[in-house]
C-alpha cells in the first residue's frame, strides 16, 4: 500500500517532459492518510513559483473521513518543498515562453509524500498524433515478434 503512486496521465499526453524533479510536500495530517488511501486526484495539478517560494495548485485530495477536526479543502494551494537553488532555478526556467511545472506523480519515498514535478512544454496536436502513430507501430512490431516466437519456440 506504501509503494503505490498516484500518476498524472493527462500531464504525460499533453506535455514534452523536459526535467523532472523531486520536492516535498506541506500537508495537513489527514490529507496524508487520503492519499494513502488512493483519494487523491492531480490530472489538473500544476506548481507556481511565487516570491521565492513553490506552491501546488489544483491537486484534489479529497478529505478522510475518519478525521476527527481539521478536515481542510479539497483543493486548496500547498507549499512544494524544495532547496533555494532549485526554486531559483524552476523559476527561470518557467520563463520561457510555452514552458510551465506539472505534477507528475505523488509518490511514498520513506514514509513522506513526494512530488514529482516536471518542467514541461506543452504538445501541438500533430506531436500528439506522432506519439498515437508511434505507439501503435511499437504495440503491432510486438505483437508480430510474439507470433514469430510461438511459431519458432
Amino acid at each position: 500500500m506504501a509503494s503505490e503512486s498516484i500518476i498524472n496521465r493527462k500531464a504525460l499526453r499533453d506535455y514534452q517532459i523536459l526535467e523532472r524533479y523531486e520536492a516535498g510536500i506541506e500537508l495537513k495530517g489527514s490529507e496524508v492518510k487520503s492519499i494513502r488511501a488512493g483519494k487523491a486526484n492531480i490530472s489538473d495539478a500544476f506548481a507556481r513559483i511565487e516570491n521565492g517560494e513553490a506552491f501546488l495548485y489544483n491537486a484534489d485530495i479529497q478529505p478522510y473521513e475518519k478525521a476527527s477536526h481539521e478536515i481542510p479543502a479539497a483543493k486548496r494551494v500547498r507549499k512544494l518543498l524544495l532547496h533555494r537553488q532549485e526554486i531559483d532555478k524552476l523559476y527561470g526556467e518557467t520563463q520561457v515562453k510555452g514552458r510551465g511545472l506539472v505534477l507528475l506523480k505523488l509518490y511514498w519515498k520513506n514514509g513522506r509524500v513526494k512530488a514529482e514535478l516536471g518542467v514541461g512544454h506543452g504538445k501541438l496536436a500533430h506531436d500528439k498524433r506522432a506519439d498515437l502513430k508511434k505507439r501503435a507501430i511499437d504495440r503491432e512490431t510486438a505483437r508480430e515478434v510474439a507470433r514469430f516466437h510461438r511459431k519458432r519456440g
